[in-house]
């Protein structure tokens, strides 16, 4: 780890020796590759609240942006987090129920963004973000034992059981879209650095587990387990808990849907000047890089 770490810082302090005159000519065109580091949050029914840091967890992604022109570009990314919240930390009349989960988020997103100024000429510019992403979570959570569950073949509020036409099984892998609004500073004509928050609107409550209703736990028992019954409602398992609720009583808010969100600094390298670095292609600047090395007099 130490090793990757100084081998970026030299990267970084080597690229910041490019020439930096050309910046006005080429300013935002070209390919850039970026790395992502930040924060992964969301929103549902175990945490109704919006993006707050004190819940949050690590995330960090691998960035392609292709600059059509000065002010729009095409951008795609791989992104992978994680998410949790726990009613211990919910609303207080939602503690009682005792519902957890944890899942990780992996998702490729594509979309445009546009550039608010020109950033050839003024070096710094906010920008905003849409497009669609393709994500995929498994919900789990630690059982009484401290064992690591999954919670959708549980069917805990019997999706895909006969007896609850109703209640629909949900996918692990669906479409998002995505959008949202950052800042980014030009270092030179090679590398950027910026921050940006971006939120995901998914079609689905169930990134939690958690949508709709308790169902009946004899029938739930029957076709899935006692586990499913013991993931199902966790209120009993806590001092003053109450017995399971009876079938159709309130779990979830199934007309709210979820969402995920990032908050995170991105850095971002030309493309080209990448491949300077390891392969020497470009020749007049290169020679002076060779295996990494930096320059001792840049000046021209």
């Amino acid at each position: 780890m130490k090793n990757r770490v100084k081998s970026l810082l030299l990267i970084t302090l080597c690229l910041s020796f490019f020439d930096t005159k050309s910046f006005s000519q080429s300013g935002n065109k070209g390919t850039y590759i970026g790395f992502i580091l930040g924060k992964m949050n969301y929103q549902g029914d175990l945490n109704p609240n919006s993006f707050t840091f004190s819940h949050s967890k690590a995330t960090t992604g691998i960035t392609v942006r292709q600059s059509l022109n000065r002010w729009i570009s095409f951008k795609g990314d791989f992104a992978i987090g994680h998410i949790d919240a726990a009613d211990h930390y919910n609303r207080d009349y939602l503690k009682t129920r005792n519902l957890s989960f944890k899942s990780t988020i992996k998702e490729v997103s594509i979309g445009l963004e546009a550039s608010l100024l020109d950033l050839s000429t003024s070096h710094f510019t906010p920008y905003v973000f849409g497009g669609i992403s393709l994500y995929h979570f498994n919900p789990w959570a630690y059982d009484m034992s401290g064992k690591k569950v999954f919670l959708q073949p549980l069917s805990t509020e019997g999706q895909g059981l006969s007896q609850f036409p109703e209640q629909k099984p949900y996918k692990l892998t669906q479409i998002a879209l995505g959008f949202g609004f950052g800042a980014r500073y030009a270092i030179n004509d090679n590398m950027t650095i910026g921050v940006e928050m971006l939120q995901r609107k998914t079609f689905t409550d169930y990134l939690d587990d958690v949508s709709s209703i308790y169902v009946d736990q004899n029938v739930l028992l029957q076709a899935k387990g006692a586990k499913a019954v013991e993931m199902a409602y966790r209120g009993d398992e806590i001092t003053g808990g109450l017995p399971y609720p009876n079938h159709g009583e309130k779990r979830g808010t199934p007309t709210e849907m979820d969402w995920y969100y990032f908050f995170g600094v991105n850095f971002e390298i030309r493309l080209s000047a990448f491949a300077q670095l390891f392969k020497g292609v470009n020749a007049e600047n290169s020679s002076a890089l060779y295996y990494t090395r930096c320059p001792r007099n840049v000046q021209q």
